[in-house]
């Protein structure tokens, strides 16, 4: 029977391979096989018994991010081979490039499947300095800005969650007996209700704050706009729709716990407040962006403020949180994938180069089209249903919470919505001389987005029963 380890293993080996093959056509085809397997390797979860086998667990939580991520995964890989020329990357930028791909993916699995709070820790930090290798790639100096503030920031955040992680230990040590017990995801859960109240709330502040720098939360949020900005275009589409979710996936094993006590100050409370926070800010800073990639990566911290503050109500609305996830991490993902074309047709990443994409580049025009829409969170793509169910949940629950939540999606759905205008429609701009087709075809561009789009229609017109029940035992697992 296959062990979950092995989704940690075959990146971590891609990754090796990858850093050898000098020739980056070969490269980009390799990642596409390690990435493949890799997302084969996460359907065959499916067969797995949900347990804990030493140090990873596999549950209803982790489950569907983990499908997610292998899915995610593999498209951007596609995509990534398709974009690899626009790129402009040496023979060792193109190894590195690679090989930091292939170690943000196992990195993440491990962030996922880990049972040992010690170790979701190092998977996360490991995911993030592969990413800020990836940000640094183009070695412009905004690029090497955009990776010092990305690790600086997130160093700090890190650093946070680490404090948090060992208070969180030190709270169940007297119950379990120290050693890794007191790290164990099960054997917390076992003992959290007889922990000290005052530590346990100490921990999940420290906990939330430095793994939600990492989510793109308030108050450390400001280095996604610029990481998404400078990183090669398929960055963009692994940290908004796996990083992201591998952070608030840590916070929500820690809020599971905390929240089995009765004494601490409610986790729910901490996230809703900063869920709106996020929430708000991004919705007003979206109106103010000129370049394409930052406007979409704030639209990333609205959307993460989203699902924690559904995830802070808890009950019904953990389960729109849920879907919340998983379709941001499809529709955003796919309009990175399309926008990135757009840029390279474009020759530039402002929105005064980008226009009128219906009229000069149909297809790619009504891609990046729908994919805007959905992620406003229009009708009938999956975010209407999660903020729907959100609006309703607020409504019935705390409805004093319902005026900013509304007024966040109305502005930010307002400024997606223009942008739109923007983008695809009025007058075309000219395409930049010499724009190069991509590698593998115009399909491998446009594809992974369609995908992506047909796939969180078909979550928000009608939820499949066994994802349906899987989310909802994933709910009752995070509160």
């Amino acid at each position: 029977m296959m062990h979950p380890a092995l989704l940690v293993l075959l990146p971590f080996l891609g990754a090796v391979v990858l850093a050898a093959i000098p020739r980056q056509p070969v490269a980009a085809l390799a990642n596409i096989g390690f990435s493949a397997g890799g997302f084969l390797l996460a359907l065959a979860l499916l067969a797995l018994p949900r347990e804990v086998e030493g140090l990873l667990h596999l549950d209803a939580l982790n489950l569907p991010l983990l499908l997610l991520s292998g899915l995610v995964g593999l498209t951007t890989a596609v995509f990534s081979a398709a974009t690899l020329p626009a790129e402009g990357f040496g023979p060792r930028a193109g190894r590195a490039y690679h090989a930091a791909f292939q170690l943000f993916l196992g990195a993440n699995h491990l962030a996922l499947l880990a049972d040992n709070l010690g170790l979701m820790w190092v998977a996360i930090e490991l995911a993030t300095l592969a990413s800020v290798l990836m940000v640094a790639l183009h070695r412009t100096p905004a690029a090497i800005e955009a990776a010092w503030k990305f690790l600086m920031l997130c160093g700090v955040g890190i650093g946070l969650a680490l404090f948090g992680t060992i208070v969180l230990a030190l709270a169940a040590q007297p119950l379990t007996g120290g050693g890794a017990a007191s790290l164990s995801i099960a054997a917390l859960g076992r003992v959290a209700r007889e922990a000290d109240p005052a530590l346990m709330t100490l921990a999940f502040v420290f906990l939330l704050v430095g793994y939600g720098t990492k989510a793109g939360l308030v108050p450390l949020h400001s280095w996604l706009p610029d990481a998404h900005a400078e990183g090669p275009m398929a960055i963009s589409a692994v940290l908004s729709g796996l990083l992201l979710n591998a952070a608030l996936h840590a916070i929500l094993r820690a809020k599971a716990i905390v929240a089995l006590n009765p004494g601490p100050l409610p986790p729910g409370a901490l996230m809703v407040a900063m869920g709106l926070a996020s929430l708000l800010l991004a919705a007003f800073a979206l109106w103010r962006r000129r370049d394409a990639r930052r406007l979409f990566a704030w639209s990333s911290i609205e959307h993460m403020g989203l699902a924690a503050f559904a995830f802070g109500l808890g009950g019904p609305a953990a389960m729109a949180g849920l879907l919340h996830m998983l379709g941001h991490s499809l529709v955003k993902s796919a309009l990175f994938f399309a926008l990135g074309r757009a840029i390279v047709l474009k020759g530039g990443q402002r929105l005064a180069a980008i226009g009128g994409l219906n009229l000069s580049h149909p297809v790619l025009g009504w891609t990046l089209a729908l994919a805007i829409l959905a992620t406003a969170g229009l009708p009938p793509f999956s975010l209407f249903a999660s903020e729907f169910l959100m609006a309703q949940q607020s409504v019935a629950r705390l409805p004093w919470l319902a005026l900013p939540l509304g007024l966040g999606l109305l502005v930010a759905a307002l400024a997606l919505l223009r942008t739109l205008q923007d983008l695809c429609f009025g007058p075309a701009t000219a395409d930049a001389p010499g724009a190069p087709p991509p590698a593998l075809g115009e399909w491998a561009v446009l594809a992974p987005a369609q995908l992506h789009l047909l796939l969180a229609l078909a979550l928000g017109m009608a939820l499949p029963a066994p994802l349906a029940a899987l989310l909802a035992e994933a709910a009752r697992i995070a509160g």
